[in-house]
């Protein structure tokens, strides 16, 4: 079973914030692509913002599709794979200048490297290592009762 709605989207803002965070901060310098450093990890941490933000209206249709399951759950795998539309939807948003604070579109590859790189450490994290100083999270949508 995993956590209510409303804790997977606490649990994608925080693993976003933090191991999002780290993620962006290290790759960032060596992402194809030029221009000032300053700049360059600016657009890169507004798109992890934007892939944030962009993550709770995810969560609603997640939550939505996964009605029609009979387990109320995704397998793990599309966990993974479910990073593919939502990094075609922040694209098509980004090179139609729909997402504030990015002047100008990255390169795709930049982008690419930037969000599979963000996405793959976020859910091994919460595949892995996440569960085991949050026990409680994976039962009864996190209550302690």
């Amino acid at each position: 079973m995993v956590p209510v709605l409303l804790g997977r989207i606490q649990t994608r803002i925080f693993l976003l914030a933090v191991v999002g965070s780290v993620v962006t901060a290290l790759i960032t310098p060596v992402l194809p692509g030029g221009g000032p450093l300053s700049d360059r990890y600016r657009t890169a941490f507004v798109v992890l913002g934007a892939v944030a933000v962009l993550g709770i209206a995810w969560e609603l249709l997640y939550h939505l599709l996964m009605q029609f399951r009979w387990e109320k759950d995704w397998p793990s795998l599309f966990g993974l794979l479910t990073g593919v539309p939502e990094a075609v939807m922040l694209w098509l948003l980004l090179r139609a200048g729909a997402v504030p604070g990015v002047e100008a579109t990255p390169p795709v590859a930049a982008f690419a490297l930037q969000f599979a790189a963000v996405w793959t450490a976020v859910w091994l994290v919460a595949n892995g290592p996440m569960r085991v100083p949050f026990l409680r999270w994976r039962f009864r949508g996190g209550r302690l009762t």
